[in-house]
């Protein structure tokens, strides 16, 4: 009977052991809340790894948060222009003056087929999948067409309204760069009729012809530069020579109209 009782009590015992030590397990442990869990990796991550992340994380950030940066427009004199997106890519416009063609082309803008605006055998370097637009391509069906390159917009506009140049065989161009500046060149033109209607694309930089040949000269350039109304009005085919420097400073100096930018040949500038 006591060896009964005596198994009886040792059972007893070790169930409320095992019933307290259950109570326990489920309980936190202060001292161990405290300590960060870690987990387990093969290579144990240095403070130079968590600056470098931090570098990579800032530079998307940037990357992400950055503006397109502005183009650069080379003014060759006459009507011809080179421009560089920020991108890299490389545009002539009116090839003929200056001699500056030696980086390769992305696209070749012409305005109407005279030799002062057609000159395309100047640029001899051309990228691959080189694009070139001229009036034929510019004016279909007495439409003027509008082509998005990706790092240019080129809108084709009217030109000409004289004897030497057809409206249906002329334009004018206005590029939108991926910075949302604007260029317009009116090409070879009198006063056409869209051009009061061109205020509303509020252009930042403008170039009129002035040679007054078949041509607006000072006067109309400068009344039309008013309505069209661009940030920057810049005299340009100021000469019917074929011959010496196609560019007159006299001239564009009186080029009276608000907002005037000469900028001579051989010049560049920002198109911010």
């Amino acid at each position: 009977m006591k060896k009964i009782w005596t198994f009886i009590m040792s059972a007893g015992l070790l169930s409320l052991l095992f019933l307290t030590g259950c109570s326990q397990t489920g309980q936190p442990d202060p001292e161990q809340d405290s300590i960060p869990l870690q987990q387990e990796t093969d290579t144990p991550v240095t403070e130079a790894d968590t600056e470098e992340a931090m570098v990579v994380t800032e530079t998307e950030t940037k990357d992400e948060l950055s503006e397109p940066g502005p183009a650069a427009l080379l003014y060759l004199g006459q009507a011809s222009l080179r421009i560089v997106t920020d991108g890299g890519k490389v545009i002539y416009i009116d090839p003929y003056a200056g001699d500056a063609y030696d980086l390769p082309a992305d696209l070749i803008l012409v305005t109407h087929s005279h030799f002062d605006h057609s000159q395309t055998d100047k640029v001899e370097y051309r990228n691959e999948g080189c694009q070139i637009i001229t009036q034929k391509e510019a004016v279909l069906n007495g439409e003027h067409q509008i082509f998005d390159l990706g790092y240019v917009m080129v809108e084709a506009v009217e030109a000409g309204y004289n004897p030497l140049h057809d409206v249906n065989e002329c334009v004018g161009y206005v590029l939108t760069f991926s910075n949302g500046k604007s260029v317009y060149v009116t090409g070879d033109t009198s006063a056409t009729e869209q051009m009061p209607l061109l205020a509303e694309k509020e252009i930042d930089y403008a170039f009129f012809c002035c040679d007054g040949v078949y041509n607006m000269g000072l006067e109309e350039a400068a009344e039309f530069a008013e309505m069209v109304g661009a940030k920057h009005n810049i005299p340009y085919h100021m000469t019917t020579t074929t011959a010496g420097r196609l560019f007159d400073r006299e001239l564009a100096e009186q080029f009276d109209v608000e907002n005037r930018l000469i900028i001579e040949d051989g010049e560049e500038i920002m198109v911010e």
